[in-house]
């Protein structure tokens, strides 16, 4: 069975690093910080397919949300995984005729339909305005979850380590047999599978090599424990909510365009205080609150947007799976690129997503 060194412990990575040693191969991962510690632990986590286009796009995502629900039959239950489905308002008709038409649960929802789904919205937030519900859809605990694949993968003779940056590739005859760490150590292996997100590129100095990449920037707002009634997604014009466990919301405004900050923002921010005000809008229940705590993170978004996932051209040995989303895809992405690495099953799935189409 091959040797296969997976770069990164996020959602991703932790997904591939479980698949890979369920087929059976020699898995090392090497995190360059702490296992999770990347954008993994900073996204508002919705696993959905809602907006995802083209087709082949959606069909992905879909994917990834029948996996999810998968695992609780191979884990005995999945506590970071959260159904329950989402509402949004205001919805365009067209997208849920849409969605209905590829077979996704979606309907539209009236005023009161929504109140009975979630009754501490202030019925003003909501107005006339065309609802959807989307009850397939959820939201991960992705450190809960990036745990739970990684105590598996270890358990099945996985080496795991964190605060082991990957400084360069070892090359042979144009082919990557292994990688140099930080440290000076060395890990060799017959694939490296690069899972390290927003910093693909890091652990590769050839800047041939280089994933093209058009990542942006997300903040998140957590409220303290408040007395809320939210047990779903919740898409509003004012803001996007989820619950966060122990009573706590976490709130986006995933329009909002952002540099990156630096120096890294407080709670006491502006933007984070302003977030949370409009959480108080739309939930008057949690009272004149202010943000505990917020979280910035870069979401690794290929130049096209899309998924790339797939052997890289011009170096053999050398595997790519990188993409926005990877909240919902990673279970599924994780077992396809498993078949695909140790069992040479070529996922059809992924025929539109491969890293070629950057270096052709």
């Amino acid at each position: 069975m091959p040797r296969v060194i997976v770069i990164g412990a996020g959602v991703m990575g932790a997904s591939v690093a479980y698949r890979l040693a369920v087929a059976g191969a020699s898995v090392t991962v090497l995190e360059a910080g702490r296992f999770g510690g990347g954008t993994s632990g900073c996204t508002f986590a919705w696993t959905n397919a809602n907006e995802k286009t083209p087709r082949a796009y959606y069909e992905l995502n879909l994917a990834g949300m029948r996996a999810h629900a998968a695992l609780a039959q191979e884990f005995g239950g999945t506590p970071w995984w959260h159904p329950g489905g989402s509402v949004e308002w205001p919805v365009d008709p067209a997208k849920v005729e849409r969605l209905r038409s590829w077979g996704y649960a979606a309907e539209r929802i009236t005023p009161r339909q929504l109140l009975e789904l979630e009754p501490d919205i202030d019925p003003a937030c909501i107005g006339d305005a065309a609802i959807g519900y989307f009850a397939d859809e959820g939201w991960l605990d992705p450190l809960v979850y990036i745990a739970a694949m990684l105590g598996a993968a270890r358990s099945l003779g996985a080496t795991l380590m964190q605060n082991a940056p990957v400084s360069e590739p070892i090359m042979a005859g144009g082919r990557m047999t292994g990688v140099r760490l930080a440290d000076g150590r060395t890990v060799e292996g017959d694939m490296v599978v690069n899972c390290a997100g927003r910093w693909v590129n890091d652990p590769v100095g050839d800047a041939t090599l280089h994933l093209p990449m058009a990542s942006t920037v997300g903040l998140l707002a957590f409220t303290p424990p408040v007395a809320a009634r939210v047990g779903r997604v919740v898409r509003s014009p004012h803001i996007h909510v989820r619950p966060d466990g122990a009573g706590r919301l976490v709130c986006i405004d995933p329009d909002e365009v952002l540099p990156p900050f630096e120096p890294f923002p407080p709670a006491s921010a502006p933007l984070a205080i302003e977030l949370v005000r409009r959480a108080s809008r739309l939930l008057p229940s949690i009272g004149d609150v202010r943000p505990e705590a917020v979280r910035m993170a870069i979401r690794p978004i290929p130049a096209d947007s899309y998924s790339v996932v797939g052997p890289m051209p011009r170096v053999d040995g050398y595997y790519l799976a990188v993409t926005h989303s990877g909240v919902t895809m990673a279970p599924f992405l994780g077992k396809a690129v498993a078949d695909e690495i140790v069992h040479g099953r070529v996922a059809d799935a992924l025929a539109d997503f491969r890293p070629a189409r950057f270096f052709n």
